[in-house]
């Protein structure tokens, strides 16, 4: 009997160990817990997702201040520096009157002065010379002048073309300022030469109309001398055609 007890009382502790054993290894499921560690791990990862997209921003933000300060890779201001000394260089070398104050002031009040009375008639025939010999520099010199500047189209040309070029294909607002300035630049340039080549045929147009009065005036002189000479006109024989 007692051991029938035992035995009952053993199987009873048995299966009573194995509930316990049973109900630990169960796995509880909260679904309301689950909600909010999900809705928790999705803002997170929105959070790392603005920041991936602001360190993005920021990048090309960078990258594009590094675009506005680029240096644009050409440029033309040799060429046309060149340009402006060449077309100087010309108008620096201008025969007899330059483009000089002092030196014109002398020129008219010698050369292309008043005829006088006390002047000789080979002193008139030397000023008549030396007027006529101005205009012959003048003309040359204008055209000397209107050579160089054809001479400047073609290089015109080509820094023109490259420059619009570079300003279509600049990467930033620096570089797009740069082939702006340099496209004014090679305006000017081309100002300066239409510049030089008007002051040079206005320069032979004024020596050429100084000429025209001078050789008036001393007209007049000569021919009072000749009417106030005694002797008068006389006929004489010529022989042509030896």
């Amino acid at each position: 009997m007692n051991r029938r007890r035992l035995v009952t009382a053993l199987s009873v502790l048995a299966l009573s160990l194995v509930n316990a054993n049973t109900a630990r290894a169960l796995i509880v499921f909260d679904p309301e817990n689950y909600v909010q560690n999900a809705m928790t791990a999705a803002r997170e990862l929105q959070q790392i997702n603005n920041q991936i997209t602001s360190l993005q921003n920021q990048a090309q933000m960078l990258i594009n201040q590094a675009k506005n300060l680029a240096n644009l890779p050409y440029s033309s201001l040799q060429q046309l520096q060149s340009s402006i000394q060449r077309t100087q260089q010309l108008l620096s070398e201008a025969q007899r009157i330059g483009y000089n104050v002092q030196q014109i002031d002398r020129a008219f009040a010698t050369s292309y002065g008043p005829a006088t009375s006390v002047q000789s008639n080979a002193a008139l025939i030397t000023g008549a010379q030396t007027r006529w010999q101005n205009l012959i520099g003048a003309l040359q010199d204008a055209l000397r002048v209107q050579a160089g500047v054809v001479g400047n189209l073609d290089t015109n040309r080509i820094q023109s073309a490259a420059l619009l070029g570079s300003s279509q294909t600049a990467s930033g607002a620096l570089q797009a300022t740069q082939a702006g300035n340099q496209i004014l630049a090679l305006q000017a340039q081309q100002l300066a030469d239409l510049t030089a080549t008007l002051a040079s045929q206005g320069r032979a147009q004024a020596l050429e109309a100084a000429q025209r009065a001078a050789a008036q005036d001393q007209g007049r002189e000569q021919l009072r001398r000749f009417l106030a000479s005694r002797q008068g006109y006389r006929s004489s024989n010529v022989q042509m055609f030896h």
